[in-house]
């Protein structure tokens, strides 16, 4: 709650809950009930205090329990870092999450909360789809009826290049965000090719994402970002 705190305070338009503290990660079909019971209370509880918009990632790649987890806590997206394809990572061979989600969100009658999606997924190998481009993943993406999507660097606070974010523009219309490595620094260039930003580890203490959030972080970064979004709507 004091995170969720600091964020709104410093002008952020919405949160994202995820369980970014269980490492090592598990595979979806691993996870326990409890990580959704947990994060649903979580949820509900962000969402009752803070006012904004809210988002889900459940760590590993899990889609369900994250559709289940923002139906019942009243959040508004998910992300998923692999909707369409398969690749290899920690966790071992991770497959794209989209039949089974999609199919799963219509017996919910939870169309309502959208999906954010990664396009090039971080902390992975895409050995399996070598062979196909960061467009037409990313087009993979669109056609699986995914809702945004999320350009990422290669690991937790790393920048996604401003090549890869064009090339991902490139072959789709679906709102897109960059996920990780976002600063005061880049900011403004990063928002002059995007819709948006996900940012947390250069909002921390010491820029360091397992530390608690920095209100002047925040603050500087929220003022960064709107002179770029006021720069962009005068031109």
């Amino acid at each position: 709650m004091r995170d969720a705190e600091a964020y709104v305070a410093g002008g952020v338009h919405g949160l994202i809950i995820e369980n970014h503290g269980d490492i090592p990660f598990l595979k979806p079909d691993l996870i326990g009930p409890e990580t959704a019971a947990f994060m649903s209370v979580i949820t509900d509880r962000v969402r009752r205090e803070i006012g904004v918009p809210l988002g889900i990632n459940v760590l590993a790649n899990a889609a369900i329990p994250a559709l289940a987890i923002a139906l019942a806590g009243g959040a508004d997206f998910i992300r998923v870092n692999q909707w369409a394809n398969a690749y290899v990572a920690n966790e071992g061979i991770v497959e794209g999450a989209a039949a089974t989600a999609l199919r799963y969100r219509a017996r919910l009658r939870a169309d309502n909360v959208r999906v954010f999606a990664d396009s090039h997924v971080k902390h992975g190998s895409h050995a399996i789809v070598a062979d196909r481009s960061v467009p037409e993943l990313t087009r993979d993406i669109d056609f699986f009826q995914a809702d945004a999507v999320i350009a990422t660097g290669q690991r937790t606070g790393n920048t996604a290049t401003l090549e890869e974010i064009d090339e991902v523009r490139s072959a789709t219309r679906l709102p897109l965000l960059v996920g990780s490595g976002v600063t005061e620094a880049n900011v403004d260039t990063i928002l002059g090719r995007t819709e948006g930003v996900i940012v947390a580890s250069s909002l921390k203490e010491g820029g360091v994402w397992w530390n608690p959030v920095e209100k002047g972080r925040v603050d500087a970064f929220v003022h960064a970002a709107r002179r770029q979004i006021e720069a962009g709507e005068q031109a």
